[in-house]
């Protein structure tokens, strides 16, 4: 991946449901670290929520680091039902989609196999992806691959896209995954 060509999407991280995924916590952790990298990196950030009026909106936690950004609605399960997303995402110029969010079965799952039709090269970050069970997490990790999208991680993606251990970023996401 190409810190360049590179764009985050951020997906349904939500209410109650997000409350229920398998190990929260350390999935809330993951997710501010990847926000915080990205914005480090200063790739583009691409916010949805699912119907935010019934479902509630992003959890405080992430919200509070999305200050500067503005959530996309949707009621697709699949980002790209959503044209708000497909507009945002083109007008980025960028071919690399790393994703995140809940739940990873469904939307994220969905998400990332359209995208790979589309001709994008998807990377969805494992630890920084939930289901409400770990059955349905790791079914949908296994789905994702099957369908031309690769697995990363948190420290992972964030390396790749850093390349070298000589630049300001390098010291600022060091903080942050320590």
């Amino acid at each position: 991946m190409n810190v360049n060509d590179t764009v985050f999407v951020l997906i349904d991280v939500q209410g109650k449901l997000a409350e229920s995924m398998y190990e929260k916590d350390l999935l809330y952790s993951n997710l501010g670290k990847l926000i915080q990298g990205a914005q480090i990196l200063k790739l583009p950030i691409v916010w949805m929520e699912q119907i935010p009026e019934k479902m509630g909106g992003t959890v405080p936690q992430l919200r509070e680091l999305l200050k500067s950004e503005m959530p996309i609605s949707k009621t697709c399960f699949s980002c790209c039902g959503e044209e708000a997303f497909i507009k945002k995402l083109e007008a980025t110029g960028r071919h690399q989609v790393l994703i995140a969010g809940i739940e990873a079965h469904i939307c994220v799952f969905q998400t990332a196999a359209e995208l790979v039709k589309l001709g994008y090269h998807v990377e969805v970050v494992a630890d920084a992806v939930s289901s409400r069970t770990l059955s349905n997490k790791m079914i949908a990790l296994e789905r994702t691959k099957a369908h031309g999208a690769f697995l990363t991680s948190v420290e992972s993606s964030l390396f790749e896209l850093l390349k070298t251990a000589t630049t300001a970023e390098f010291k600022e996401i060091l903080k942050i995954v320590k």
